[in-house]
């Protein structure tokens, strides 16, 4: 059997875009040799089997090279992102706050990006984001949109993204990109790439560079995004942050200062100079809170090139070497508002003996048991930034071949380094303001300097950090700026070989079979700057927002797979075709242990146009090396401490590693402490070794039934529809302070009463969040895939598309060892914890072409979905106003949201050369408006809503 024709290829993946599996482009294959060629057996995704039939039990929606191109993108993320498959919050370069390196992540099913598994040519990648995969060189997209364990091995939960790479290109091909927002002017983008390709008797090489830069977009320009809108209290407020730069300064209620000025904290006066009582006033949220949206970003900016190698050379006809080498190096930023700045949270202690405290009074720690605290913000350092430079590069080499007639093998290693280097800007080294907030005084010499008389702490200039705009403030707090350093390197390294082909002949056909194994090694290595490291804590050198841990570990997997295709029937009445396929995998991880996973799946062909199809799958999610070795990181969680008043006379004594003996307790509380309320703690986030938690695989069962139906009576349609229900048990998910503190109250013997840290007095000084096995994820719902292609006219080609995906569950049972209801239903709804679940999403297109001239259009759509619960189980309200009174706990509706783009292009065959004109978010649809106190980012869903509005873009491409 002698190596594929290119012709061969071109059918193959002409005939897959035909199908209902479905992609907006040609819907036929046509060949122009007259020659008449049959289809040879090909994989898709979702089996290893190699089949004819390109509509099989894995429902599989593959978006063609054509489709890639009419959309304008430039980056894969911005294009499958729009699939309605994907729902949750994955990240893409709109995420400025928790985002800013460029990447976009795939969410199938609103799952997790790490429970969708991405392959390039059916294996492995070493970085989850697919911007760093080069456009130019990809000949299609396949994405299985159920679990493939069995396999594909872990991480293939939800499903599977496939990335084909292009073969037997020949010539030189190029094109030319700019784009901008027409009104504002502004989020430019430029870009360009470069294709060549050589073929020969014996083999082809293509090699490729592509390139591309967008400008970043201020928060500030934008009406939606331009101030912090809250809702609170049942009322629409342009809100803001108390950590503004004319400070906060708080009293005890009833003291003598709150008397004096009628509240219990105050600001400075605008352009007072805050050396005396005077120039303070009382704080008014209204007008003195900080809007801190308007130093963010809604699109970060990003600079980014791809180059790559494929190459194939045949030896011999039985045998064909490849390589499939590809770079990309990415430069992006985020860039919030200044650092806030609280004297309690941050340890910082501010002496009421230092020479610029007019209020006489300690600040900050100094001052524990009543509250006095500072507050203020560090405007003269900038935004906080972080300047991100990233490289990944991926070398597959390896050899296939074919035995006997039937039987195809090949074998290959695949090596993948990922490394990423940012810089962090207006942060502060708090260390080294302590003799500056200290005591000071003026001296003999009308010097003002730290320390007291007599005992003068040399080279210390004290701070007026009540006056933060002061020249020697300024000075001070820049030569205090730190700027740590962290970098991040990940390496894959696997071995793996297949085999498949037929065993024997039944009356119904070949039996066919596919097995493999494989070997992998995933290492990583993370560096913290030293200002940055972490303490058991969380606590650092500088602000806990910035502090970090390094991060080294490995482990490596061994793998077996087998699959089985039985065909049972064929061409009899009602029974065109059923088989049956059967597999399973056997993983044996260093870290853990093994697993075996297996599927079964049934096709039947009543009649030769319709399908019905099933499979039942089980899948599993091997923890990675950040779950398991990341170190301890800063966090502030709001807690509600169930042990407020444990201890008390006439109180039981029941729950004493909650409450009393929990580690890092040197004595049980017996008197009542301050009444319960939710408020802020100090958490440290780390992987599940850190904090002693042995960790294991999530595991589960997917679930996917539907049929394929291609009407004879209406030529060129075609539609599926698919069922789809999947459950995980065990889900690895970092143990939040409120579950930690929940779960040792109900089961004092539980492991997590170690994470619980405490004072003497029973106060809790800091709780360990690490990664752990904890709850079940149950989700279900429909998929449907619809093309129809008219037949051709003297009017045009006509191709029309829709893809749609319904949510009818999504339950998360956070914590199913709690005494409440922990099961979180949200499905039909946004939540910050978890992402965008809206129940309908879907895209509908239509292409027309005739002669040189084509026209598209497509649109994108969201279903309506809530805000909160007035469900008191569900613990969230869409009104801020909640926490503090029950009658604004509910839920707020919003609308749908549906966004059209339109694009033409135009051939200009004496040329080899193409005009390309687009407009994406025609009708410059605003994203929803979903509050700042229930998203983190520009008040909206910015994983979800288009931040940008109406874009221009266009492309040149030429051919030669």
């Amino acid at each position: 059997m002698k190596h594929k024709t290119n012709k061969l290829r071109e059918a193959i993946g002409l005939a897959l875009a035909a199908g209902v599996i479905g992609v907006a482009g040609n819907a036929f294959a046509q060949d122009t040799n007259s020659e008449v060629r049959s289809l040879d057996a090909v994989q898709v995704t979702g089996s290893r089997v190699a089949r004819v039939e390109t509509e099989t039990a894995s429902p599989v929606v593959v978006i063609d090279r054509a489709a890639i191109e009419q959309t304008g993108k430039l980056t894969l993320g911005d294009l499958i992102q729009e699939m309605p498959a994907m729902s949750g919050a994955p990240t893409n370069p709109q995420v400025n706050n928790g985002g800013g390196d460029g990447s976009s992540t795939i969410d199938l099913r609103g799952l997790g990006s790490e429970r969708t598994l991405l392959l390039v040519n059916g294996r492995r990648v070493v970085n989850s984001d697919v911007n760093s995969i080069p456009a130019s060189a990809v000949q299609r997209i396949e994405i299985l949109t159920s679990g493939a364990s069995a396999v594909y091995g872990s991480d293939a939960v939800a499903g599977v993204v496939n990335f084909i790479l292009r073969r037997d290109f020949e010539g030189l091909t190029g094109s030319i990109d700019v784009g901008m927002t027409p009104s504002k002017q502004d989020g430019q983008r430029t870009g360009g790439s470069v294709t060549f390709g050589q073929a020969g008797d014996r083999g082809n090489v293509m090699v490729g560079l592509n390139y591309n830069q967008f400008d970043g977009i201020s928060s500030a320009d934008r009406d939606y995004s331009k101030d912090a809108t809250y809702l609170y209290s049942g009322a629409v407020t342009v809100f803001g942050s108390s950590r503004n730069p004319n400070g906060r300064i708080y009293f005890p209620a009833g003291s003598a200062l709150a008397t004096q000025y009628g509240c219990t904290s105050v600001t400075l006066t605008p352009g007072a100079s805050g050396g005396s009582q005077s120039d303070y006033r009382c704080y008014n949220g209204a007008t003195d809170s900080y809007n801190y949206q308007a130093a963010n970003l809604i699109m970060t900016p990003q600079e980014r090139t791809n180059a790559f190698f494929l190459a194939n050379y045949q030896i011999n006809d039985r045998l064909n070497a490849f390589a499939e080498v590809y770079h990309n190096k990415t430069s992006s930023n985020f860039a919030i508002a200044a650092l806030p700045f609280d004297a309690n949270n941050d340890g910082v202690s501010i002496s009421a003996d230092n020479y610029y405290n007019p209020f006489g009074q300690d600040f900050g720690p100094v001052a524990v048991g009543t509250p006095q605290n500072f507050l203020t913000r560090w405007t003269s350092l900038g935004q906080r930034r972080s300047y991100y430079d990233t490289t990944t590069s991926q070398v597959v080499v390896g050899l296939e071949g074919f035995v006997g007639d039937t039987w195809k093998w090949d074998a290959a290693y695949n090596y993948g380094h990922y490394y990423s280097e940012n810089t962090s800007y207006g942060y502060v080294d708090y260390n080294s303001l302590a003799d500056a907030l200290g005591p000071s005084f003026m001296d003999t010499d009308g010097v003002v300097k730290c320390g007291t008389a007599g005992n003068v702490i040399a080279g210390c200039t004290p701070l007026n950090i009540f006056n933060i705009f002061d020249p020697t403030s300024i000075e001070i707090m820049s030569a205090a700026e730190a700027r740590p350093v962290y970098s991040t390197m990940y390496q894959t390294r696997s071995f793996e070989a297949n085999a498949s082909g037929e065993l024997f002949s039944l009356p119904a056909g070949a039996v066919q079979a596919a097995f493999g194994a494989s070997w992998r090694e995933e290492y990583q290595n993370s560096k913290v700057d030293y200002i940055a490291i972490a303490d058991e804590s969380g606590r650092c050198m500088i602000s806990q927002e910035a502090c970090s841990s390094p991060v080294g570990g490995k482990y490596d997997v061994s793998e077996v797979y087998g699959e089985l295709y039985v065909p049972l029937l064929a061409d009899m009445p009602f029974a065109q075709l059923l088989s049956l396929t059967v597999g399973s995998r056997y993983s044996d991880y260093s870290t853990f242990g093994d697993t075996t996973n297996s599927k079964i799946q049934l096709e039947w062909r009543p009649i030769d146009n319709l399908l019905l199809r099933g499979t039942v799958a089980e899948v599993f999610r091997a923890p990675t090396i950040g779950n398991l070795y990341d170190g301890p990181q800063g966090d502030a969680p709001q807690l509600q401490d169930k042990c407020t008043g444990y201890g008390a006379a006439g109180t039981p004594r029941d729950h004493e590693n909650a409450c009393g003996a929990g580690a890092g307790a040197t004595a049980i509380p017996t008197t009542g402490i301050a009444p319960a309320a939710t408020s802020q703690s100090n958490g440290v986030w780390s992987g599940s070794v850190a904090a002693g938690f042995d960790l294991k695989p999530e595991s589960g069962k997917s679930f996917s039934y539907g049929f394929v139906y291609d009407p004879e009576f209406v030529p060129g349609l075609s539609v599926s529809v698919d069922y789809w229900r999947l459950y995980l048990n065990d889900t690895i998910t970092r143990a939040d302070a409120q579950i930690v503190v929940d779960t040792c109250y109900a089961d004092d013997s539980h492991p997590f009463c170690d994470f619980i840290n405490r004072y003497a007095d029973g106060q809790v000084d800091f709780i360990r969040e690490p990664m752990v096995n904890l709850g079940r994820l149950d989700t279900q719902g429909w998929d449907m895939a619809l093309r129809y292609r008219l037949p051709d006219t003297a009017w045009g080609n006509w191709m029309f598309g829709l893809d749609a995906t319904y949510i009818s569950q999504y339950d998360n049972d956070v914590n199913p060892l709690s005494e409440e209801d922990a099961v979180k239903h949200i499905a039909g709804t946004y939540n910050s914890s978890y992402g965008m679940y809206a129940r309908t999403r879907g895209r509908v297109f239509i292409n027309w072409n005739k002669g040189d001239l084509s026209l598209n259009w497509r649109a994108r759509y969201v279903s309506g979905f809530e805000i909160g619960s007035d469900d008191p189980t569900q613990g969230v309200s869409a009104d801020a106003g909640c926490q503090y009174d029950d009658a604004y706990c509910y839920e707020q509706r919003f609308d749908d949201y549906l966004v059209h783009s339109f694009s033409a292009a135009y051939a200009l065959p004496w040329f080899n050369s193409k005009i390309e004109l687009g407009l994406d978010n025609a009708f410059d649809k605003q994203p929803q408006i979903l509050f700042q106190n229930n998203v983190l980012n520009a008040n909206t869903d910015v994983q979800t809503f288009d931040t940008v509005g109406r874009y221009l873009w266009a492309r040149y491409t030429f051919n030669f």
